[in-house]
């Protein structure tokens, strides 16, 4: 073929789609680099996305997303609880104990912040569920088992195991209850009181050093207790029914003033002594109904 017929075949050949609307090969390929990554990022959020009915106005309808705020204290709640647990590998107890408290004190947070915004999800109960079983099931009987616990052996290991299966089995007992029991009880000890009475004692015998065979089997007889104090039918106190709106008298905000004071002046021991008083209520309770003589 010579050159002048080379030519006129080439001026006969039809543009591609690329050159016919004025692209370059390379960035029609870039072009449909782009679309192909928008379809994936595309489908993976469709795939990936949370969807769940709920009764708004009366109607059952499904809602895409979940509630970014309440479910934010979750995490750092969740993030308490690990910590916990890589605190107490370390050896560094107090600061285990001390997330554990703090996780506490998220855990109150999350349920109280979805009601005041009205972004209450099943996804959320679910998600607290599964956050409290780390921080109040997990981490209280690991850092307890390799602080003290594991000096005991065998028995050490399976008194924390009891602990994490009671917390387990009161988180599934609570959430299929919810809405058929009386909100002015909880039903078994709270997996938050159980887990702050194990940690207060951490926090309590590790600032006094005490590795005595005594606090051995003591802290043997509180994880053992707490565990079985979870699943169990003794009622306690919710404190659900107090209405912070209403108002009070003078006496009782110098009351809460010199709680807080009491508390920093020794916290370990105080909330030691405030979380056992609870654990202890519900069975004292329990004891003065049954001695109550009927009617």
């Amino acid at each position: 073929m010579t050159q002048d017929a080379r030519d006129q075949e080439h001026a006969n050949t039809p543009p591609s789609d690329a050159t016919s609307h004025g692209e370059s090969p390379q960035q029609a390929s870039t072009s449909g680099d782009t679309v192909g990554n928008e379809d994936l990022a595309a489908a993976f959020l469709r795939e990936t996305e949370v969807v769940e009915e709920a009764v708004e106005d009366g109607k059952k309808v499904r809602r895409k997303g979940i509630y970014l705020l309440p479910n934010l204290f979750t995490t750092s709640a969740l993030f308490s609880g690990f910590f916990a647990v890589v605190a107490g590998i370390n050896g560094e107890f107090t600061s285990a104990a001390v997330a554990i408290f703090i996780a506490m004190v998220l855990d109150g947070l999350d349920g109280r912040v979805a009601r005041m915004t009205n972004t209450q999800s099943e996804f959320g109960a679910e998600y607290d569920s599964l956050a409290d079983m780390i921080s109040f099931g997990m981490a209280p009987a690991l850092v307890a088992f390799t602080w003290i616990l594991q000096d005991i052996g065998k028995t050490g290991w399976v008194v924390a195991f009891l602990y994490v299966a009671c917390a387990a089995l009161r988180l599934a007992r609570f959430n299929v209850q919810i809405g058929s029991v009386d909100k002015k009880w909880f039903i078994g000890l709270p997996s938050p009181s159980a887990a702050a009475l194990v940690a207060a004692s951490v926090w309590t015998f590790h600032s006094f050093d005490a590795d005595a065979v005594g606090f051995k089997l003591l802290m043997l007889v509180v994880v053992g207790a707490a565990g079985i104090l979870m699943v169990s039918n003794i009622r306690y106190y919710s404190f659900k029914d107090l209405d912070f709106k209403k108002p009070v008298p003078f006496v009782v905000l110098l009351a809460v003033v010199l709680g807080f004071v009491m508390i920093s002046v020794e916290p370990s021991v105080m909330l030691l002594l405030l979380f056992a008083a609870y654990v202890c209520s519900g069975p004292v309770l329990a004891v003065m109904r049954k001695a109550k003589p009927k009617r």
